[in-house]
């Protein structure tokens, strides 16, 4: 089946539909348990001969149907077949994959984790203070992601994972996924990719080589803006050194039947059901999202308001060639033109006229929502350093190249005429202010 089919049936067929009553959309099941026939059903089931979800901390029927649905569209075109698990949220899914990575071993006492600094201001929070402030693990920040050197050099033996957001939030600087994922495994290092702002309707990371993808559901996957959910989804077999076994053959697997069901950081099956509506149209969205953004970014790259715009799809943008390479509009080759680019719906510029042009802009938006929230079917805007860089101190933003006149535009599936007006009629109101 095609990316559009798999995303629209999942892993619901039509017998499935038949045990439940003829319905031809997922039911939700919202009981927190299932009820056994026996005590020997029971039994068999929580020893794991049998199947069954038993208590939604463990598992769901509604959930998996999303883990199912990511996992095949993940590894859409790829020779193995993936593996998810959802989270309550994005910043849960990092959280637990990472913990899970650094996991205390013998062997390797001094652990380090290696990242970009230029990445979500949550990401650059929860690595800082809760794994190198709160466990004394060593964070190796990486100023230009293109540096290929500038990894390698990072990566050594106490090196439990190395992390990477392509394209990165909100600066949309790209990785070299293949030539960053040669690296790691030679080193027996796993490769985590925040894919986020790309998704797998326009690049799909685990066909790249790298090993875990880790997802915000919550953005344009559930474009709708009515849940939030998170993911991990992994290949099989993940470089990784480390004496459990079970980590290595089937990562997100060990993560749902372990670290996920002991901590309870769960998804709703209720929030897992908005997000498998919302699937159903990825591809179809990413594509009307990313042509109006491509047009939207042209227009700000050449108006005079504009000091710059950051946006992989314009050709002087660094890392635009990797872009080109590797952000394709899945199974485009299939369609009138061929192959065709998609570079993703989030623009971020900076105002010539400093702080005050970028607030007057932002106040000034209509069709814009003025939130911290990114990949809605509604378009939104943010200036990060009062948001969601807030908490980094001034030193910090600007190691991380997050300037106060930094402005983050999410473009949604409006028509592009009134994005563009939009846009356009704000920065007039940007350049009466003085810097």
């Amino acid at each position: 089946m095609y990316f559009d089919t798999i995303a629209v049936r999942g892993g619901y067929d039509a017998q499935e539909a038949l045990n439940n009553n003829g319905s031809i959309c997922e039911p939700a099941y919202l009981s927190p348990a299932q009820h056994f026939d026996t005590s020997e059903d029971m039994r068999s089931c929580l020893s794991g001969e049998t199947t069954g979800w038993v208590y939604t901390r463990i598992d769901n029927p509604t959930v998996r149907q999303l883990e199912t649905t990511l996992a095949a569209l993940e590894s859409y075109g790829c020779d193995f077949d993936a593996n998810a698990c959802v989270f309550s949220s994005g910043m849960a899914a990092i959280f637990m994959a990472a913990t899970a990575l650094v996991a205390d071993d013998p062997a390797r006492p001094m652990a380090n984790i290696v990242l970009p600094s230029a990445c979500y201001g949550g990401s650059y929070m929860l690595f800082r203070e809760r794994f190198q402030v709160d466990r004394g693990i060593e964070i190796r920040w990486i100023n230009d992601q293109l540096d290929l050197d500038m990894w390698e050099n990072a990566i050594d033996e106490n090196t439990r994972f190395v992390m990477c957001e392509v394209p990165a939030n909100p600066l949309l600087r790209m990785t070299d996924i293949p030539a960053l994922a040669q690296l790691t495994k030679a080193q027996g290092v796993p490769l985590m990719v925040d894919a986020t702002l790309s998704g797998p309707a326009v690049m799909r990371p685990l066909a790249l080589g790298a090993d875990i993808v880790v997802h915000s559901v919550s953005k344009a996957m559930s474009a709708s803006g009515l849940s939030i959910a998170g993911a991990v989804i992994s290949r099989p077999d993940i470089s990784l050194q480390h004496p459990r076994t079970e980590m290595r053959t089937d990562f997100a697997r060990f993560l749902k039947r372990g670290p996920q069901r002991d901590s309870g950081v769960i998804l709703s099956p209720f929030n897992a059901l908005q997000s498998l509506a919302d699937l159903r149209s990825l591809r179809s969205r990413m594509d009307i999202m990313g042509q109006s953004a491509e047009r939207v970014a042209m227009f700000l790259s050449g108006h005079d308001a504009v000091l710059e715009t950051y946006y992989p799809g314009l050709p002087d943008m660094p890392g635009h060639d990797i872009a080109r390479r590797d952000m394709i509009l899945v199974d485009s080759e299939h369609e009138p033109g061929g192959l065709r680019n998609s570079y993703g719906y989030l623009i971020a510029i900076r105002m010539k006229g400093g702080v005050g042009a970028a607030c007057a802009f932002l106040d000034n938006l209509q069709i814009f929502w003025r939130a911290n929230d990114l990949g809605r079917i509604k378009s939104t805007a943010t200036i990060p350093a009062i948001a969601t860089h807030s908490q980094l101190s001034e030193q910090e933003r600007l190691e991380s190249g997050i300037p106060g006149d930094l402005v983050r535009l999410s473009v949604g599936c409006e028509n592009v005429r009134d994005i563009l007006a939009d846009v356009e009629a704000a920065l007039g109101h940007s350049q009466k202010v003085a810097v």
